[in-house]
């Protein structure tokens, strides 16, 4: 095959053309992302059951619903949550893979079976079924820029204008509106009521009885009449639109004219639809819209459209509203790519230095840089063809790919120079006798790398997902390294290579004819004093390099000649790597600055607004004086971790990452003076985080833990648990930032009616229950029309008759007769505490704890603790991961079988190679050495043994491999023409050092731009590049000693038929 391209070097040109064309196409059709799509897809089901609370929620919707999802084909886990405010949402997360779109329609199904079973309001609300993940894509702002517009008018103007136009832009799961639509609210006066014998539910009924549209019909309809010459329809009055129309509804009139309408009885004004949430931008009213990603939606490209149509509806909204998205998650996403990129760039031009210094002139390094490119556009064309996207993955894939392209090429070209050196042949003679030697060699570590790599691709779950982005762009970009090294690579060598500029690598000075010569004029001359100042450098550069060599086969041939000490110095050092290994704490991925933090306020449960606001003054006062801070973005009523009056969440941007150079001003630093400021708030607790590497695992970084009750123990005893783990964790050295992610009982007024002195008293439990439920929760009575929209009209007590328990009792309601009954006279009313949320997981009730490791501590040092700890809990108690925790201990099951899959599949396809079983031995048994760098190197910068760290070892064990290919191959071309195998190993030691130290160099100092990162995405390139650079310099530094050691003693004591060279190609003859 090499033959025929080095006959033939156009023909290779226009296959390498035609490979970096495609690949250029491809690559302007890829997605752009962070991630791929790792995360396992998930539906939100969200239920509104008005004035109910948690435990009816729970008892008679959560339930229901749970208990018919059960089995639903690809379930993983299933967490649910039913608040006191009503409403209730269940999350369902599926296998990896799982097609969500047949998943919803299999949860829809399922749902329709079960809706009868659901209370009557719960229907009337409906039931929706999301694809959305649950973090915030980005949240979009309307602001009043006169101050005019309170949160409710920009609320309405958000709903009518924006929301719906948002959730048609491709990518977008939903909208979530942090402010109202508008309402038509009828603030009830139930004295006034009660003056007029009047009812509530008599209110509610006269409103859907008078604010009505029925269908008319027509006149001259079909069959006619005979005779009859038109046809029309009949229109009625439609509905109300006006306040003032809903003030004149009658309740009652009576034969002489007198009749009692709404605004007796009540204030009718236009109001918020829900009073739940109210957002600020520094300190002044907004409407917040949060954009959630649909599940395998592009954030770059969603977040680039919902700007788009921002832009076009910015025209149509009223003069005084501006718009602004202060929170936006995809700056990181951008400059993180962008940073991969960079890094990309500056790791060839790094590769590119050491192969210059070694192969000494241009041309020669010319090659590999051609050939770089190209198999890079190769990979871009994989990644397109299988439906892969442009990711900090596959990029960082690209950049351990650099160092090992080259290698392919620099194999060659340093075979070609040294034939041509040290024979005199010129260049097409010497390429193809250098083809014929290593042809088998390029194939066998073609092979190999690609066989380390495989098996990743075939991983499930979500950590498979991560680990397929490596494997196939690595596999991909290597495949074609080898396929241009057998093509292009030795074409240019036979086309490009001059016998002149060949140099001898132990020259002791410059040719003195060469240095006589006249130099010519102008650029050349400059070019040639260049070239001149070069070779006496390079010179030197070969003079020690080759003592090096000399130093380097005396040490070789002392270790050979006493074997049995150098493999117990080996065995010595793997039994390093192994207790190294097995200290390394683990992890999943490292947390990142993704410039922004988030800060949760809880104040204690049953405070109302004002004691929140209290609360949340000082920590956005905090905020706002970091000069880091860019906005502060507040979020009353709403948190990733509860709702209610008591809860906020706040989102603080920070300025680009440019301006935060110092280490001081990263999000941990800031997050941890943040932290240490809060602890002296005393009126709320609060606390910041970080979001996690993969937002679509979770809300925060660390580790959520979901703590069940499974033997029916009770509420109570779940508490007790609960509060036992986190004493316990609290103690530990291990742990930080502990919380309770479920909240305190907070006060409930419990109201006993005595059914039989109601029954007595002439009163039905359907009146009693509706004047409870309409006066102090809010009856959906029907719609009206405003603004081209349908809105709703809400029957609710005004504030003043629902703040005190004296309200409740003091309620009187008409009975059949017509005399007021008083509540006092039937009910009892008595403060008691109850939960505000009540969760389940997988169909248990669970309480959650989440906290972070402590500093300096991995997460995989941090699970392992909790679990231990959670041992000690009282039987029925149980446990589950979820979220990114669930994920970090499914990827730290699988690195064994990795590892263990990638070398079996190594030593067939060797054993294939060489046609022996012994010989893969002497490879593979290099491995230990890098392992024991890559942890050496990950101990000494306090990182853990992530999912960064597991392909950064996958990855050693090809290169390490790779080396020993290389000294092995020459040693069995040796022992072929008759050598001992201890003579073939010395001599296939000494030929291959140079280009082993070569590839290992420009692989080690490819990675240097990644171990010294700084900047976005800085945590996830360290932990890529530190593990594997350590294992590198480990697997080249004891390798080229320790390879022809285990080579020689497993030719000479464990023996075996001749292995045969890989290179051994009948149809490449002389």
């Amino acid at each position: 095959m090499a033959r025929y391209f080095i006959d033939r070097p156009i023909f290779a040109w226009v296959i390498s053309l035609a490979i970096l064309l495609s690949g250029f196409i491809a690559l302007r059709a890829l997605p752009i992302e962070q991630y791929p799509e790792v995360a396992p897809p998930s539906l939100a089901i969200n239920v509104v059951y008005p004035g109910a609370d948690a435990a009816t929620l729970e008892q008679n919707v959560t339930q229901v619903i749970e208990q018919q999802l059960n089995g639903v084909e690809g379930f993983l886990y299933m967490a649910s949550s039913s608040l006191s405010n009503g409403t209730a949402s269940i999350t369902l997360t599926f296998e990896a893979g799982t097609d969500i779109d047949i998943a919803q329609t299999e949860v829809q199904n399922r749902l329709s079976t079960v809706e009868a079973r659901l209370p009557e309001e719960v229907r009337r609300q409906g039931i929706t079924v999301r694809q959305a993940n649950s973090g915030f894509l980005m949240i979009v702002a309307l602001t009043s820029k006169s101050g005019a517009l309170d949160t409710t008018d920009l609320g309405n103007i958000a709903s009518n204008q924006v929301i719906d136009e948002l959730r048609r832009v491709a990518g977008v799961g939903d909208v979530t509106l942090f402010g109202s639509a508008y309402a038509m609210r009828i603030w009830l006066d139930p004295e006034k009521l009660a003056s007029y014998n009047l009812s509530p539910s008599a209110v509610v009924s006269a409103i859907r009885e008078q604010n009505a549209q029925t269908a008319g019909g027509a006149i001259g309809d079909l069959p006619l009449q005979e005779g009859q010459q038109i046809t029309a329809t009949i229109t009625t009055e439609s509905r109300f639109q006006t306040e003032e129309q809903f003030r004149s509804i009658i309740l009652r009139a009576d034969s002489g004219g007198a009749s009692v309408r709404l605004g007796d009885v009540a204030r009718v004004e236009i109001g918020a639809q829900s009073y739940a949430t109210s957002t600020t931008l520094d300190g002044q009213p907004m409407a917040g819209m949060a954009v959630q990603l649909a599940t395998g939606a592009n954030a770059l490209a969603t977040a680039e459209g919902v700007k788009e149509r921002m832009e076009e509806l910015g025209n149509g909204l009223p003069q005084d509203i501006s718009w602004s998205i202060p929170y936006d998650t995809t700056p990181f996403v951008q400059i993180s790519v962008e940073e991969v990129v960079k890094t990309l760039v500056e790791a060839m031009v790094l590769v590119f230095l050491v192969m210059f210094l070694f192969l000494q002139n241009w041309r020669a390094t010319l090659i590999p840089t051609l050939v770089v490119p190209i198999a890079l556009a190769g990979a871009c064309l994989g990644l397109w063809l299988f439906g892969f996207s442009i990711n900090v993955l596959s990029l960082f894939g690209m950049v351990l790919a650099i160092g090992i392209l080259v290698d392919d090429a620099i194999v060659v070209i340093e075979n070609v120079e040294r034939i041509m050196r040290e024979e005199g042949l010129g260049p097409v003679e010497a390429t193809r006798k250098a083809m014929d030697q290593i042809t088998g060699a390029i194939i066998g570590i073609t092979l190999v790398l690609v066989a380390v790599f495989v098996p990743m691709a075939f991983f499930p779950g979500s950590t498979g997902g991560i680990y397929r982005q490596f494997s196939v762009t690595l596999a991909i970009s290597i495949f074609f390294s080898a396929v241009l090294a057998l093509s292009l690579t030795p074409a240019l060598c036979a086309t490009f290579l001059r016998t002149k500029d060949i140099q001898a690598h132990d020259a002791h000075e410059i040719d003195e004819h060469a240095a006589q010569e006249p130099i010519p004029e102008g650029w050349r001359g400059r070019v040639e004093q260049l070239r001149r100042r070069s070779s006496g450098f390079f010179g030197k550069f070969n003079r020690w390099f080759g003592r090096m060599t000399e130093k380097y086969g005396r040490t070789n041939e002392r270790i050979l000649g006493r074997p049995m000490r150098g493999l117990a110095v080996f065995l010595m050092l793997a039994l390093v790597t192994a207790l190294l290994f097995f200290r390394l704490p683990g992890g999943f991925l490292p947390t990142e600055d993704q410039g922004f933090a988030i800060t949760i306020v809880q104040s204690p449960t049953g405070s109302t607004r004002e004691r929140l606001d209290e609360a949340i003054a000082p920590v956005e006062g905090f905020w706002s004086s970091q000069e880091e801070v860019e906005r502060v973005v507040v979020v009353r009523g709403f948190s990733f971790f509860g709702q209610g009056q008591n809860n906020a969440i706040m989102f603080t941007p920070f300025k680009d990452w440019s301006e935060r150079s110092g280490s001081e001003s990263s999000a941990e630093a800031l997050v941890g003076r943040a932290m240490g400021t809060f602890m002296g708030i005393d009126n709320a607790m609060v606390f910041s985080i970080q979001p996690p590497a993969i937002q679509s695992l979770g809300q925060a970084s660390g580790f959520t833990m979901k703590l069940q009750d499974r033997a029916g123990v009770g509420r109570e005893a779940l508490t007790a648990a609960r509060d036992q783990m986190l004493g316990m964790a609290m103690q530990s050295s291990l742990l930080a930032d502990l919380r309770p992610e479920d909240q305190p009982p907070a006060p409930q007024l419990h109201v006993e009616v005595d059914r039989v002195q109601a029954r007595a008293m002439g009163l039905s439990m359907t009146d009693v229950n509706n004047a409870l439920s309409i006066n102090f929760g809010s009856a959906y009575a029907n719609d009206f029309n405003r603004d081209g929209r349908v809105l709703q009209v809400l029957v609710q007590a005004d504030a003043e008759h629902r703040m005190t328990p004296e309200d409740v009792l003091s309620l009187r309601i008409p009975n059949a007769q017509g005399e007021l009954v008083p509540f006092s006279s039937f009910a009892m009313a008595e403060w008691t505490a109850g939960p505000p949320s009540l969760a389940r997981y997988n169909g248990y009730p669970a309480m959650t704890i989440s906290g972070t490791a402590a500093p300096g501590e991995s997460s995989g040092a941090a699970l392992a603790e909790m679990e231990q700890l959670a041992s000690q809990l009282p039987e029925g108690i149980g446990f589950e991961w979820t979220g990114i925790s669930y994920e970090e201990k499914q990827a730290g099951g699988q690195i064994g079988l990795l590892l263990g899959l990638s070398v079996i599949i190594v030593f067939l396809v060797l054993a294939a190679l060489y046609e022996s079983w012994a010989v893969p031995f002497a490879v593979l048994l290099i491995v230990p050495m890098g392992v024991l760098g890559a942890v050496l190197f990950t101990m000494l910068r306090g990182l853990s043994a992530d999912i960064y760290f597991n392909v950064g070892l996958i990855t050693i064990i090809g290169l390490a491999a790779k080396n020993a290919i290389l000294i092995v191959e020459f040693a069995i071309e040796e022992e072929a023409e008759g050598k001992s195998p201890m003579e073939a190993v010395k001599a296939a030691a000494r030929l291959r050092l140079r280009p082993i130290i070569m590839t290992s160099l420009a692989f080690i100092l490819g990675m240097v731009p990644l171990v010294i990162s700084t900047g976005a995405g800085a945590a996830s390139r360290i932990a890529v590049g530190t593990g594997v650079m350590g294992g590198m310099i480990a697997a080249t530094a004891i390798g080229i000693f320790v390879i022809p050691l285990l080579y020689m003693l497993i030719r000479t004591r464990i023996g075996g038929r001749q292995p045969k060279p890989a290179g051994t190609l009948e149809g490449d003859g002389a």
